[in-house]
């Protein structure tokens, strides 16, 4: 054991070997060698010394915990719920084997034999947590089922009289089974009865989490739309702590409730359950004001109040009433705002919510009596006034963050912008100084003027400034040797160089954002939609594999914390792990990445390093099985993972959201059909047979080519709603969702080559199956198929020609879409490849029966049928096109490794001296990442082009 720890596993095998000699029936012994084996790599060997003592239905803890061990580490959990079977049918007393029992269903999800596990514990040793272990598990069954009917009537109702039988034996114990019990009412929708457990004296064990009974309550009188006690409580809770915002929120929605239901107080009696309520606007104004007046006497500045009244106005405001509160004027009530708060650096989110209160001629007015509180001086008379410490700082920050938001920047020309640009970077240099003692994980009080600027010059790219992308590069990268772990900085970096064509930089830039867990699924897009699609190959499958790592782990995690959460009580976290995990299974980006990372696959080694059919068989693909669920898929991307102050007009909206996720689905309709259609060409393959047997061919491979037929037509409904979505030519703001990679696969030619391409299929499996003798119109047909296929493959190398990057008045210019061209080329010419495999697999039987033909009967010409003709013209013409292509990808590599860009930072009048080597940094990697995806795309070319060489018949 201590050097399977130590992970010597051969010295484990070994060791394990010497005691099974000395005693042939120690079951541990076996299982740590089987161990051993599994972690070497010989899977099948552990799985079968492990049945033989699995097969024993050992009762000893050792054996035990090591098959368990094992079972964990092949990811066989259900084979642990067999072993515990036995044991228990064994050992029937054992209160730890039936708890191990009960895990090893919690780790399945077998919800009703954890319920009777639970049971059967319980009747053992009867302690409450095993007791509500079953409880818990009928909730989860409840969950679990499909109906929701049966869900409400059995499971959820038997639920809560178990715990009802509890209660009146005056058995609850602990705060876990007070919430179980909430959890129980409120998923049956008796919020009464819910809110009547946490008022009365079982509520009062509820005090892990801060107000949880208020909370609860909250939540319940909200559900009974109970507004009087609504707004009672908030007011109380207000009262006691003025800066909690949540309670702000539900003492306005319930004022305004009250007063639109015209609510009047019981004379004589108690307002409601909660006390006094609030029920007209003057009561709340009151409210507020007095909550603004006490706020004064506290020792610490709370934010809460002022922003309470700013959202008041906006409230009254939405329903026509201006000013006859005498609430104040929001500017000056923000302007008293930023008086007090502008030196936080949460000032700028807090009124950002608020601007819409302004009237837009105002803008420039208020920003400028915002500038004049801010303390600034000036070393001489016609420089820069800079702050003095931090806090001045932050307020000119919190500033010009306003005037990013309020559109003042946007509405200045270039000169102009130009000009702000330098004056930010300037205000960023000096900034630095105040950060000379944070650590390399702070980051810079000045950082956001680096990011502001970069926002400008972006703007500038936009409107046709080429030079302006090199400069944002540049900056940002300076910006990131001062703050080495500034995410934003890494962020927009990425997107950059992906925009530009360039992905080598990007990966670096990802690693070091170090994404954990949830992210590689929420900004784990930023990588992989452009890896591949920029030729970086190797690159593409390792950011395949880290997001693929984090989902298949995800199973297994999630299994292990529903675990913890029924050894600790948690039981409202389960449902929770439970929808986090669903959530994850049906996440719209790993649908994306296990798709493309099976395309990958095939087009780097099928009929490469194997054949089509081996690939294929490896990745258990099948075309007739579909595994992404298209009605649940979830878009869990973060869109607004990039800082951005644009103005609400130029910011992502929800309707971009929508636009993306209905794009990035039919695109992933589009590839998830091509994967299933390549993987049905093998079942195609053909096996020699008699003519006469036409029977058994019927059974067999007729239903494949419908299954293919079936997903051509599929095809072609996803590529004509693809069509359509483009018609909408939408346009996502520069930091929102990046478009796929549709647009190219339509422009370029590579749909209609590939989709004619599958229809070839069908062709020849026609031909295959009518044979050649009365088969000339099917002939033809593919030799018209097959010349027009090369005529399309021409046209798409023909988008690919051009200069990748180019010299231009003195700026450089990328064409990632050349780029992008040529690996759809790449895909498009696998794909033409695998079909022609197959073409050649039936037309190479009927060239040899046509030659014993021609043997038997002596004579010196047998005329040849025309498809052969076609087909060696064709596999000519394809070898032609391949090798022109590849000459032009070294003409490429030439002209990218020649290019001289050091004198071209020279003319940049933006960039300071010491800016410039950042540029020089920037574009050499840009030229770099070039030369490698053309270098990577060559030597795949080259790998084809000798398959191509293989199919003379």
């Amino acid at each position: 054991a201590d050097y399977l720890d130590n992970g010597n596993n051969k010295m484990a095998i070994q060791q394990a070997d010497k005691l099974l000699k000395k005693h042939k029936d120690l079951h541990c012994a076996k299982v740590l060698k089987a161990i051993g084996l599994q972690r070497t790599g010989k899977q099948d060997e552990a799985y079968a010394l492990a049945q033989e003592v699995a097969a024993l239905e050992p009762t000893d803890d050792n054996s035990l915990q090591a098959l368990t061990i094992l079972y964990r580490e092949m990811h066989r959990p259900e084979l642990v719920t067999k072993l515990y079977e036995a044991a228990v049918k064994k050992v029937p007393n054992s209160e730890e084997y039936h708890s191990h029992l009960f895990m090893a269903y919690a780790r399945v999800g077998e919800y009703k034999k954890m319920q009777q596990a639970g049971m059967a514990l319980y009747k053992i040793v009867p302690k409450n947590p095993y007791y509500f272990w079953s409880v818990m598990s009928l909730i989860m069954q409840s969950i679990s089922a499909q109906d929701e009917n049966l869900s409400k009537t059995m499971f959820l109702p038997l639920a809560e009289r178990m715990v009802e039988k509890m209660v009146k034996e005056d058995k609850i114990e602990a705060e876990a089974e007070v919430e179980l019990y909430y959890m129980i009412l409120e998923r049956l929708e008796k919020y009464k009865e819910a809110l009547d457990v946490v008022r009365g004296k079982l509520g009062e064990k509820l005090t892990s989490e801060l107000q949880s009974r208020e909370n609860k309550c909250m939540a319940m009188y909200k559900k009974l739309c109970r507004w009087p006690e609504c707004n009672a409580l908030s007011r109380r809770l207000l009262l006691k702590n003025s800066d909690d915002w949540q309670f702000y929120i539900t003492y306005f929605d319930s004022v305004f409730q009250l007063i639109d239901e015209a609510w009047m107080p019981p004379p004589e009696e108690e307002h409601s359950l909660e006390g006094e309520v609030h029920y007209s606007i003057e009561q709340a104004v009151k409210f507020i004001e007095e909550r603004i007046t006490e706020e004064c006497k506290t020792s610490r500045p709370l934010r809460g109040p002022y922003l309470a009244k700013l959202e008041l106005i906006r409230r009254l405001r939405y329903r026509g009433c201006n000013d006859e509160y005498k609430l104040g004027d929001p500017e000056e009530l923000m302007f008293q705002y930023f008086k007090r708060f502008g030196d936080k650096p949460c000032c700028f989110t807090d009124l950002k919510v608020f601007v819409d209160l302004l009237p837009s001629n105002q803008y420039a007015k208020f920003i400028s009596k915002l500038l004049e509180v801010i303390p600034l001086s000036a070393a001489a008379e016609n420089e820069i006034a800079l702050p003095a410490d931090i806090k001045a700082l932050q307020q000119h920050l919190c500033v010009v963050q306003l005037s990013r938001l309020l559109g003042i920047y946007h509405a200045m020309d270039k000169k102009q912008k130009l000009t702000v640009v330098r004056e930010l970077m300037l205000r960023y240099h000096h900034g630095l100084e105040f950060g000379k003692s944070c650590l390399k994980t702070e980051l810079q009080f000045s950082d956001y003027y680096c990011l502001l600027a970069v926002h400008l010059l972006l703007d500038l790219w936009l409107e046709g400034e080429e030079a302006a992308v090199w400069q944002c590069l540049t900056l940002l990268e300076e910006g990131l040797s001062h703050s080495p772990s500034n995410a934003q900085f890494k962020l927009l970096l990425i997107r950059i160089y992906c925009r530009l064509g360039a992905f080598e930089p990007v990966a670096e830039l990802y690693s070091s954002l170090d994404a954990k867990h949830i992210q590689h699924d929420t900004i784990g897009y930023l990588l992989t939609r452009y890896a591949g699609s920029l030729g970086h190959y190797a690159a593409a499958s390792q950011s395949c594999n880290f997001a693929l790592r984090f989902f298949h782990s995800n199973q297994k995690d999630t299994s292990e914390y529903i675990i913890q959460a029924y050894k600790y009580g948690a039981f409202e976290k389960i449902p929770e792990f439970i929808a986090f995990r669903n959530r994850l299974n049906s996440s719209l980006h790993f649908a994306q990445v296990r798709t493309e990372r099976m395309l990958l696959d095939l087009l780097l080694e099928a009929n490469i390093s194997t054949s089509l059919e081996e690939s294929i068989k490896s990745m258990s693909l099948s075309p007739n099985e579909d595994d992404i669920p298209w009605e649940d898929l979830r878009d869990n991307r973060d869109l607004t993972v990039l800082f951005s102050w644009d103005p609400k007009d130029r910011d992502i909206s929800e309707e971009h959201r929508k636009l993306s996720l209905k794009e990035e689905t039919i695109w992933l309709r589009i590839r998830s059909l091509t994967l299933r259609l390549i993987s049905g060409l093998p079942t195609l393959s053909h096996t020699i047979q008699p003519k006469n047997s036409e029977k058994t061919a019927e059974n067999g491979v007729s239903s494949k080519i419908d299954t293919i037929r079936s997903l051509l037509l599929q095809l072609e409904v996803a590529v004509d709603s693809g069509k359509k979505f483009l018609e909408q030519k939408i346009q996502y703001p520069v930091l929102g969702p990046p478009p796929t990679r549709m647009a190219g696969f339509f422009s370029n030619g590579s749909c209609q080559c590939q989709t004619s391409l599958f229809c070839l299929v069908n062709d020849i499996y026609e031909l295959d199956t009518n044979g050649l003798e009365d088969s000339a119109e099917i002939q033809e047909r593919i030799g018209n198929s097959l010349k027009s296929l090369v005529d399309r493959l021409t046209d798409l190398f023909n988008k690919c020609k051009g200069d990748l990057i180019e010299v231009r008045d003195g700026t450089l210019k990328t064409h990632p879409n050349l780029l992008e061209n040529l690996v759809f080329f790449v895909e498009t010419i696998s794909i033409t490849l695998w079909v022609s495999s197959y073409c050649d697999s039936v037309l190479r039987p009927f060239k040899s029966n046509l030659q014993k033909k021609k043997k038997k009967k002596k004579e010196s010409s047998v005329a040849m049928p025309p498809v052969f003709t076609h087909f060696l013209d064709y596999v000519t013409e394809l070898q032609t096109l391949t090798s022109k292509v590849i000459d032009h990808i070294k003409g490429l590599e030439i002209i990218l490794t020649a290019l001289k860009l050091e004198e071209l930072s020279l003319k940049d009048t933006l960039l300071l001296q010491e800016e410039k080597k950042f540029t020089k940094t920037v574009q050499g990697k840009v030229q770099s990442s070039y030369h490698h995806s053309v270098q990577e795309i060559g030597e795949l070319l080259r790998k084809r082009l000798d398959t191509i060489k293989k199919l003379k018949i």
